[in-house]
């Protein structure tokens, strides 16, 4: 059997949808990045998730999710799935306010490795020994990225990696839910749970008056937050799956470009040197399965 072609014009429309949310996604992390070095930071996570819960409820409601009710074992899918979310939120942003917003992202591009991965393990899909040596390769640029024992080492990374596997459990708890279960579900009870959990540590930490700069920076990144949800939602979606996800890499380069303009940070040389091993070997591995998907159908 030839394989089915999808349109160009819905592998355009899925492409440029990936590279928006990542822009939303980044842009996002800048503003978080840029408001938390003067607001402490579960109160700028709270604020934040009280503009996307509220962004997110209206979807909701505008698509009728809240009439579906989730079985006990969904019930306990998007209760890890949310678990997840929010240990991998307050890890990323603990890191952001003390590292490099590229050297960040850079450990973050190790996810669709990580997510393979963890799909071998968990579900037993099968990796051939050339995804498994592009997994290999893709965890040894992130060593670069890090630099542990050396003068280059920052220690704030290792939050970065528990996040990225943090990442790894929301994004595989939800691979046994059925396509009856609603996105806008899983992603408000996540907003929910992180924006509650802001609040708590607000509690803790003391309220800050806010400034207007800062009100402006936090609705900002909250609204990104927003957009970056939809559109990641909206582009796999559209097209070939394998066409559009090498998109995902975009946000990379704008953590570069962003970094540069707003904090006046460079990647040096080794965080570059590492960045393009976990990137090329992300982009082997989806090539890869793109390749077996085409077999199988064919």
């Amino acid at each position: 059997m030839k394989d089915l072609e999808v349109p160009v014009s819905e592998n355009l429309r899925g492409i440029l949808l990936m590279c928006a949310s990542m822009a939303a996604f980044t842009i996002n992390d800048t503003f978080m990045k840029s408001v938390t070095q003067t607001m402490p930071l579960y109160q700028s996570i709270g604020m934040r998730g009280l503009v996307s819960m509220i962004g997110l409820l209206i979807f909701a409601a505008a698509t009728g999710a809240f009439s579906f009710r989730p079985a006990r074992k969904e019930g306990m899918l998007i209760l890890l799935r949310t678990v997840g979310e929010v240990a991998s939120t307050v890890l990323f942003l603990t890191a952001l306010i003390h590292m490099p917003l590229a050297n960040l992202s850079a450990i973050m591009q190790s996810l669709p490795l990580l997510i393979t991965l963890g799909a071998a393990l968990i579900f037993g899909d099968k990796i051939g020994w050339r995804r498994m040596t592009a997994i290999i390769v893709g965890l040894i640029g992130v060593l670069i990225v890090i630099r542990p024992g050396t003068e280059g080492f920052d220690h704030w990374a290792i939050l970065g990696v528990l996040s990225a596997l943090f990442v790894v459990v929301r994004d595989l708890s939800v691979r046994p839910l059925k396509g009856h279960v609603p996105s806008a579900v899983v992603a408000l009870s996540a907003a929910t749970a992180v924006a509650g959990m802001g609040w708590v540590g607000t509690a803790i930490e003391g309220w800050h008056s806010p400034t207007g700069s800062e009100l402006f920076r936090v609705t900002c990144a909250g609204l990104c937050l927003i957009v970056g949800y939809l559109t990641s939602v909206s582009a796999m979606r559209h097209g070939d799956i394998g066409m559009i996800a090498p998109f995902r890499y975009t946000s990379l380069l704008w953590a570069i470009v962003l970094g540069f303009a707003v904090f006046g940070n460079l990647p040096d040389f080794w965080t570059l040197i590492g960045s393009t091993i976990v990137v090329a070997a992300g982009l082997f591995t989806l090539w890869r399965e793109r390749n077996l998907r085409r077999r199988a159908v064919g």
